[in-house]
């Protein structure tokens, strides 16, 4: 279902809610790639539900532009890159404001602890909300754009993290991935032999073996994390 939330400036703006079946043991803020709250985020929605969890899909690039459900094209690509751009360039807290929203709306709605999981943009912005959003007990971002940069990594977060990336990631070198683990010890981090989207089914780079094995990971992180 689609709900509407509120951040704390006023702003309004969708997220898609999947439920799980009977009380959820916690809930996870789904944070978008650069393709918008698609068919493949809400897939993505609907299996941590599936794992019982309240998922809370909140529409990132809402300030930027409404109604944005993208494909994986060149075009696409392009198209998102620019609405990315777009949404960075807003004055700060720009849309973690909106994840602060999300968090709180899954904590109140769920009663339990939350965590936060993103995938490209989503795992860069998921990187960021781990040490500026309050109320998350975990966060997993997946091949974060940017998050290994030497502005990113410095950043503390009040989360425990778990870190997946990609080695053959045109995106994200390596180097700086090594860089990231030394400047952050206490982050698990996993590599995989595949490429950027990996986890991303509705895509070429999709790596099903490397897939499944991070999410078997990021589940066993959360059951740790938002359990009881």
């Amino acid at each position: 279902m689609n709900v509407s939330l509120t951040a704390a400036d006023g702003f309004e703006f969708p997220a898609y809610v999947a439920t799980p079946t009977g009380q959820p043991k916690g809930a996870v803020v789904v944070v978008q790639e650069i393709f918008g709250v698609n068919a493949h985020i809400r897939e993505v929605a609907d299996g941590y539900a599936a794992a019982g969890y309240l998922a809370v899909a909140p529409a990132t690039f809402h300030r930027a532009k409404t109604g944005v459900e993208l494909g994986y094209t060149a075009d696409d690509m392009q198209a998102g890159m620019a609405l990315k751009a777009a949404v960075e360039a807003l004055p700060e807290p720009g849309v973690l404001a909106d994840i602060q929203a999300a968090v709180d709306y899954a904590a109140k709605t769920s009663g339990g602890k939350v965590g936060i999981v993103g995938y490209c943009w989503g795992g860069l912005l998921t990187w960021r909300a781990a040490a500026q959003v309050k109320g998350l007990s975990a966060a997993v971002p997946y091949y974060g754009g940017g998050s290994t940069s030497e502005a990113e990594r410095v950043r503390q977060p009040h989360c425990p993290v778990l870190a997946h990336f990609a080695e053959q990631d045109g995106w994200i070198p390596m180097d700086t991935v090594q860089a990231f683990i030394q400047a952050q010890p206490k982050v698990e981090v996993h590599t995989y032999d595949a490429h950027h989207g990996f986890n991303c089914n509705h895509r070429d780079a999709y790596q099903e073996a490397s897939a499944k094995l991070a999410l078997t990971r990021t589940l066993a992180f959360f059951e740790k994390h938002l359990g009881a």
